[in-house]
């Protein structure tokens, strides 16, 4: 195990969005420093971090510069190119190591390392052409209804496509493989969830492992709206989901923070639905609501240090703000309850994130 990085350590950071630019300003309270490394010069994290590496992700030169300039690597998305990060590890300790990038970035391979380590999951099956898939959405195999994926490249619902029982099966092929360079794809059964849930679960260089409560995490058109914290669930169910989360943190050997998406059933069992290797959306309220969140957890992770507990002072509602709805940021500011987080994007596009807001109520249960 190495040595925690003192402060005024330099944390290298692979992505300029909103989550590089929150766990930037956590860094700062714990005296590093933060270096990201993005292609676009008016991301967000830019304007909060001490220096930035404008490049793309497959500059050699940059990228050896870069790890130069650090003394640790970290990533705000999963889907760095594999070779970033190799060049990246033989230089400089990236964290979560490149063996989670792998795992994360091909829902195949993620649901084949769920499977393997025994971690309940949706029923799936590997499709390649239109016949495997006709066969899988046979019954007796995955059966109708069930979602068809791309194997790489989803988010926020991209990349997938819902295949009904009457839907023709070399149709919703063809419009997948329009989607995706890859051909090979992957089909998951349908589940029918009583909620969406997720845990927000941290991991030190020492395996020390830090939970959050579970969360509700409600979505409109694939992109999270709303997350609940805690979320309703009998304890049986909110340990199951606990527990869940942390032997995924325990058998991917994480160092650092991974939301755990989950679907709690009506019969209260828990299956994993997507695993994402660094801060999450639905963990935001963390912010407002805890005494360390999940960015500070997440610095805490990458550079060595113990973690904080995962203790929480308010339970909280946190909602994004997607689109032209952060224009209503005067009216949200004027809310005694309200927390504020706007990301300095430039431009609102439908379903983009320019912000969240999180509003506290008084904790309630464990």
């Amino acid at each position: 195990m190495s040595d925690p990085l003192a402060p005024g350590s330099v944390i290298g950071i692979l992505g300029g969005g909103q989550l590089g630019r929150m766990a930037a300003l956590a860094a700062y309270p714990l005296g590093y420093r933060v270096h990201v490394y993005t292609p676009k010069a008016d991301d967000p994290a830019t304007q909060v971090t001490d220096r930035t590496t404008i490049a793309s992700y497959d500059d050699a030169e940059a990228l050896a510069a870069f790890a130069q300039a650090v003394d640790v690597v970290t990533y705000e998305f999963e889907n760095v190119p594999a070779r970033t990060a190799e060049i990246l590890g033989e230089s400089v300790p990236l964290r979560p190591r490149p063996g989670v990038l792998a795992i994360c970035q091909d829902r195949l391979k993620e649901k084949d390392f769920l499977r393997d380590h025994g971690i309940p999951t949706t029923d799936y099956a590997e499709v390649t052409s239109a016949q495997e898939l006709a066969d899988a959405l046979a019954d007796g195999a995955i059966g109708r209804p069930a979602v068809l994926k791309t194997v790489r490249g989803g988010y926020d619902g991209k990349g997938q496509l819902m295949i009904a029982p009457d839907s023709d099966a070399e149709a919703a092929w063809s419009e997948m493989a329009g989607t995706d360079a890859q051909p090979v794809g992957i089909l998951e059964a349908f589940v029918d969830y009583a909620l969406e849930a997720s845990v927000i679960v941290a991991r030190g260089v020492d395996g020390q492992i830090a939970s959050y409560v579970p969360v509700e995490n409600r979505h409109e058109h694939h992109i999270l709206s709303q997350t609940i914290a805690p979320a309703d669930l009998n304890p049986t169910t909110a340990q199951r989901a606990t527990d869940t989360a942390e032997a995924v943190a325990r058998a991917i050997d994480l160092v650092g923070v991974m939301g755990v998406e989950l679907f709690v059933t009506h019969d209260g069992d828990v299956l994993v639905n997507e695993l994402a290797p660094r801060p999450h959306n639905s963990g935001h309220w963390t912010i407002d609501a805890c005494p360390a969140s999940q960015f500070e957890q997440f610095i805490r992770a990458v550079a060595g240090l113990p973690l904080a507990p995962c203790t929480r002072h308010s339970d909280a509602v946190m909602d994004n703000l997607l689109g032209d709805e952060a224009g209503h940021w005067l009216e949200i500011a004027r809310e005694g309850d309200a927390r504020l987080h706007l990301y300095g994007k430039a431009e609102a596009r439908p379903g983009r994130k320019m912000g969240h807001v999180t509003r506290l109520k008084p904790r309630s249960g464990t």
